[in-house]
């Protein structure tokens, strides 16, 4: 048998180190997530409670937040959990960003990425996956990421708020000398029914401070919800409309720190930063002249920082002057490494890579290579190209540096990594360091990244006492990324005389993310994250619910010099499009309807979660055969597919039309979706909406190409995002609970669109697209191609 991580894991190895584990795990305290050693900086009023929620004598109810919004909801949806079990008026509620401390640590990112299917032994799935999550809480880091912020929060928010109405309650008792459990919280007051008496909770928190925190307190059952699985205002919805929420990049200098309250405002200075543009290269000289420059201050070269490329600074009065200044640079560079790489090169290298010997057996079961020699066998091959994340909101970050202590306002999802490297690269603790969090104009996984933070703490260290934003243009984000791997896949399947799948192998190849961020922001050895299992090359790919009696899952890591990181639904936005096109495919030469064929292969009772969203997408999106058809004069088509990410189930029909110039478009997606409990089933709708947006502007021409080590897109013109002309018509259905928890939901919706729309395509065209993207991207022109390529620095120089 091919030992792979799951052997390991669940067997083999896993077995004899089952007693060390054992013991270590019986050596752990229980995990309590309420009490917090930092409090968040606020009015005295407001009295904690706990680690998560603050009740002020005006009535205001504070949730401590630990979790970065950046469009998601989630500073919502986990209020919501909150206020649900402490009985809150959601009229008073807000919430405010956490400081960094222990309780916050995310313990299901860790779970999140073991490498388990639904049909594994669940008592050493369970062991394995408590036991990572105990693990966790003493070596894990706060991170916003993975789909699993809600997952995480759902047991100790509502621990958090049901412990605080106890406390309240218990006040009111004491107050009126009467049983506790007569006591009832409603709407933001207590109140004792027999004698008619209640009291606000602004009133009774003062009581209620010094009393003791009760600990697993009984939590509400679904039937007695009142404001989970509904759909209340968004918290930091009126603020978005009005403008006056703070991103990053929104610091001003009255935000900053004063020396007195009689002081001016603290001086903000701006710094752009010109970097190699090959990636991983940095200055070949440390020297950088910007002598008799009007208002700016100075200029050097940079290293690279977690992973970054490095470069040359100028700080200035204004961003634009520092921009400008930057222009007229002339810069030796020296490239490194990737200086021999390009796109043809990379994509060569992962295909013979797919028959290395070193690959990795991730699902193994009956012989598909027999299987497949003895029935009708088909061969696929798909290909992915790197994409960018592309957020809107620039990577900008903002630091002061004195006396031995630095304060930086970033907009980050992960705080405590961040703090940890602006500590390594200004040799300073990690305790004197502050990172103030700011909301994120999106991040799709860009700002998991720390080199931008340690970045512009090194650059403010050049004036201390000063604070120094630094912000990027647009093409030095979009070519010093951390890119979704380019990925190759070939996968082979059989059907028997009755068109059923009888054999499937799947082989892929890819940089592993996971190998390449352990080192960079966590500061684990490389060697050591080489040899832990990446579950993100593969997810979607060996846990595929489809029941098949030979199946074979391999992959294969490869090396290279061009940075990769997490992109929103990781591996799944690529081996979503090998499974669903490849199943479509199947389906197509057993002459079987998609969703027939695949609910064909959903019969175990722990798939009929999948199969009832089939069955729901096919009557929501009025599925039918064929599935081309002409509406006066115009050519249509529908694809469908169907992929579980994140713990949610996601169905996707999409709907293509012939336009005038011989090309297609993208008229409607109909989507439906299990993510068990639906929170806030708006935000839900929302999340699916936004997830097949974002997946469908790389369906369709987004790619990240690669010359001599340098990346050729630079702005959005290049990576064209889906707009509201081009958006198709989406509807969305969410669908009653499966289950009494949540899962996540800002990732799942995007892995489906990607084949959804290339089986559509394959029956609108008669050709199947093995490729993304499916359009020929734009490319800059040549003119435009000499470094640094701004148009900014064209467009300056007429000024």
């Amino acid at each position: 048998m091919t030992l792979s991580r799951r052997t390991f894991l669940i067997g083999g190895a896993g077995a004899a180190a089952a007693g060390t584990l054992a013991v270590g795990w019986a050596l752990f305290r229980p995990d309590r997530r309420l009490d917090s050693r930092t409090a968040p900086a606020l009015p005295e009023s407001q009295i904690a409670l706990n680690g998560w929620v603050l009740v002020g004598t005006d009535n205001r109810v504070t949730i401590v937040m630990s979790k970065a919004e950046m469009g998601q909801g989630i500073h919502t949806g986990a209020a919501m959990l909150l206020a649900e079990e402490l009985e809150a008026d959601w009229a008073q509620v807000r919430v405010v960003q956490s400081p960094i401390d222990r309780i916050y640590i995310n313990r299901e990112n860790l779970v999140n990425g073991l490498p388990y299917r639904d049909d594994d032994p669940r008592e050493h799935v369970e062991f394995v996956r408590d036991f990572a999550r105990r693990t966790s809480r003493y070596f894990g880091s706060m991170v916003t990421g993975g789909s699993t912020s809600i997952e995480d929060l759902w047991l100790p928010m509502r621990e958090a708020g049901a412990s605080a109405r106890m406390m309240l309650c218990t006040a009111a008792a004491n107050l009126w000398g009467v049983p506790v459990d007569a006591c009832v919280a409603k709407a933001g007051r207590v109140a004792h029914a027999p004698s008619g008496r209640q009291a606000t909770f602004g009133q009774l928190v003062p009581l209620a401070r010094d009393l003791p925190h009760p600990y697993a307190p009984p939590l509400k059952t679904p039937g007695q919800y009142t404001l989970v699985g509904t759909s209340p205002k968004r918290l930091e919805g009126k603020a978005k409309l009005d403008g006056s929420l703070r991103f990053g990049i929104d610091v001003l200098p009255a935000d900053l720190p004063r020396q007195s309250p009689d002081s001016p405002p603290t001086a903000l200075l701006y710094a752009s930063v010109l970097m190699c543009p090959t990636l991983g290269g940095k200055a070949a000289s440390r020297e950088v002249s910007v002598q008799g420059l009007a208002g700016v201050h100075r200029g050097f070269a940079v290293d690279g920082y977690n992973g970054g490329t490095g470069g040359v600074a100028v700080i200035a009065d204004n961003p634009f002057i520092a921009m400008r200044a930057l222009c007229g640079l002339r810069v030796d560079w020296d490239h490194g490494p990737a200086a021999k790489l390009s796109s043809a090169d990379i994509m060569q290298t992962l295909e013979r890579a797919i028959e290395d010997s070193s690959r990795q057996t991730y699902y193994e079961a009956g012989d598909a290579g027999a299987a497949l020699r003895r029935g009708r066998a088909r061969h696929m091959r798909y290909e992915v190209p790197y994409l960018a994340h592309g957020a809107l909101e620039p990577v900008n970050c903002t630091a002061l540096v004195n006396g031995g202590r630095a304060t930086v306002w970033v907009s980050t999802q992960v705080p405590q990594a961040a703090r940890q490297a602006v500590a390594d690269a200004l040799g300073l603790g990690a305790d004197d360091v502050t990172v103030h969090q700011a909301y994120l104009g999106g991040a799709f996984g860009r700002r998991l990244e720390v080199d931008y933070v340690a970045q512009a703490a090194v650059i403010a260290a050049q004036m201390p006492g000063k604070a120094v934003q630094t912000i990027w243009s647009r093409p030095q984000d979009m070519t010093h990324d951390f890119y979704r791997p380019a990925c190759v896949a070939k996968f082979s399947g059989a059907l028997d005389g009755d068109g059923n799948l009888v054999a499937w192998q799947a082989d892929s190849a890819s940089q592993s993310v996971t190998a390449q961020v352990l080192p960079r922001t966590y500061g684990v050895p490389a060697f050591a994250a080489r040899l832990m299992p990446d579950g993100t090359m593969a997810e979607g790919s060996f846990d595929t619910p489809y029941e098949c009696p030979n199946v074979t899952v391999r992959h294969t890591r490869v090396d290279l010099p061009i940075p990769v990181g997490y992109w929103r639904s990781v591996g799944h936005s690529h081996q979503a499009f090998f499974v669903e096109s490849f199943i479509d495919e199947m389906a197509t030469a057993a002459g079987k309807d998609p969703i027939a064929f695949r609910l064909a292969l959903l019969k175990r009772p722990e798939h009929q979660r999948h199969a009832a969203v089939l069955r729901a997408l096919a009557e929501f999106s009025g599925w039918r055969q064929p599935a081309r058809w002409k509406e006066r004069g115009t050519e249509f088509a529908r694809g469908m597919a169907l992929h579980e990410s994140f713990g949610s189930i996601v169905g996707q029909v999409a709907e293509v039309r012939r336009d005038g110039r011989g090309g297609y478009r993208v008229t409607r997606v109909f989507c439906v979706v299990d993510c068990g409990l639906a929170i806030h089933p708006d935000m839900v709708v929302q999340q699916m909406e936004s997830g097949i947006v974002f997946g469908l502007s790389a369906v369709l021409e987004q790619a990240v190409t690669i010359r001599n080590g340098q990346v050729d897109q630079h702005y959005f013109s290049e990576v064209p995002l889906i707009d509201m002309e081009t958006c198709p018509e989406i509807r969305t259905r969410v669908m009653a609970s499966s289950g009494p928890a949540p899962h996540g939901v800002g990732e799942a919706g995007t892995p489906p669109i990607a084949p959804a729309v290339a089986n559509a395509v394959a029956a609108l065209t008669g050709a199947r697209p093995y490729r993304l993207p499916l359009r020929q991207p734009p490319a800059l022109p040549e003119a435009e191609r000499a470094w640094p390529g701004d148009r900014w620095c064209q467009w300056s120089s007429s000024l």
